[in-house]
């Protein structure tokens, strides 16, 4: 398709006798900013090194810019990577660093100046380029990575883990600027990382990804708020799980059971199409979309489950609130600390959990 900038087709690699990348096919589209998220040895570092043409596939192709890179080497090929170490020469100032890839290829040279002023500008260091790696910031170092991709006008850039080094806040400014920048460019971005945060803080589209295979692909809201599977919500941020079976329905709310925890009482959901009392299914309760109270019912509200509070984490924005619920059951509730009169609770309290049916994503198990 011409507005796909990469369109991976059953693509296929084994690592000894693992199949690192399991018949993966995905599409990422012209102009993209896209991640492929998963945890340790799920298979998203082997893809992009088959991208960028450090590995040969076992199996399947890898359209870039709708040309197969069967045999292509990585020089030949149209992108440019950035790792997480960033791989600068150490004895180049920022200036040599991102005016050696073209070099390398002879332009001439007032292009090259032209070229490397405008990336000089574009990352903001424009007035740093006469210092050496070991002169400038860990941000700046990062930025000064991600200007020597650029500033060979690659169709895609690969990104390696490229803000694992730098510490919380350093990262979430770069989130910023790493974002601003593709949008200037208008190249394609394709992220990889384990970080969940910044997948969805980055990302038009993202792909999770587990044991080689991709599991699910959409915007950070459907992926965040409509996850296919339980890996997939479990694993972008935090939820609460309940195996339960259905009991009835009357086509659009349920009334559900939990199976593995006698002491929860009937709860009302939204069960999936298709789902037949005495079917089981599995509840994803977000824990920001959960609320505490004293009482247990209050008007708006389909479910209240009683619970008793185990601890209580203040970190500023929000309280963290690990809760005993049911028989043997630990869920979390986070509380937006939106005003100073936020009714607060405190360790040992006995509380109700209140959600209603709409709230809580129910998968079939």
């Amino acid at each position: 398709m011409a507005d796909l900038s990469i369109d991976i087709r059953d693509l296929v690699k084994y690592r000894g006798g693992t199949l690192a990348v399991d018949h993966l096919s995905l599409e990422v589209r012209r102009g993209e900013f896209f991640s492929i998220l998963g945890p340790s040895g799920c298979g998203k570092t082997s893809t992009l090194r088959l991208l960028a043409g450090f590995d040969e596939p076992d199996g399947g192709d890898i359209l870039i810019e709708g040309r197969s890179m069967r045999a292509v080497p990585p020089h030949l090929r149209p992108v440019n990577m950035v790792f997480q170490s960033y791989a600068l020469f150490p004895h180049l100032t920022v200036y040599q660093n991102l005016a050696f890839g073209l070099e390398m290829r002879r332009l001439p040279g007032p292009e090259i100046r032209s070229r490397v002023a405008k990336v000089l500008d574009m990352v903001k260091l424009a007035g740093k380029e006469q210092r050496v790696p070991s002169q400038i910031s860990g941000g700046e170092t990062q930025r000064v990575a991600l200007g020597r991709a650029l500033v060979n006008q690659p169709a895609v850039l690969l990104l390696d883990e490229p803000l694992g080094a730098l510490d919380q806040q350093l990262r979430q400014d770069m989130q910023v600027e790493l974002k601003t920048i593709q949008e200037e460019v208008g190249v394609t971005f394709l992220l990889v990382t384990h970080h969940q945060e910044e997948a969805l803080t980055l990302s038009d589209r993202l792909a999770v990804m587990d044991r080689g295979r991709v599991l699910q692909v959409g915007t950070p809201q459907e992926i965040y708020e409509s996850p296919a599977s339980p890996f997939v919500a479990q694993f972008i941020g935090t939820s609460n799980q309940v195996r339960a079976t259905l009991e009835s329905s009357d086509g659009r709310y349920g009334l559900v059971r939990a199976v593995e925890d006698s002491g929860l009482p009937v709860m009302k959901v939204c069960p999936p199409d298709g789902a037949r009392a005495g079917g089981s299914l599995i509840l994803v309760l977000r824990p920001e979309q959960l609320r505490l109270s004293h009482e247990a019912h209050v008007d708006g509200f389909d479910n209240a489950v009683p619970a008793r509070i185990q601890k209580a984490l203040y970190s500023g924005k929000e309280t963290h609130y690990l809760l005993h619920v049911g028989e043997a059951t630990t869920w979390n509730v986070k509380v937006a600390n939106a005003h100073r009169d936020q009714q607060r609770f405190r360790a040992g309290e006995t509380v109700y959990v209140r959600w209603n049916a709409e709230d809580v994503r129910v998968l079939t198990a």
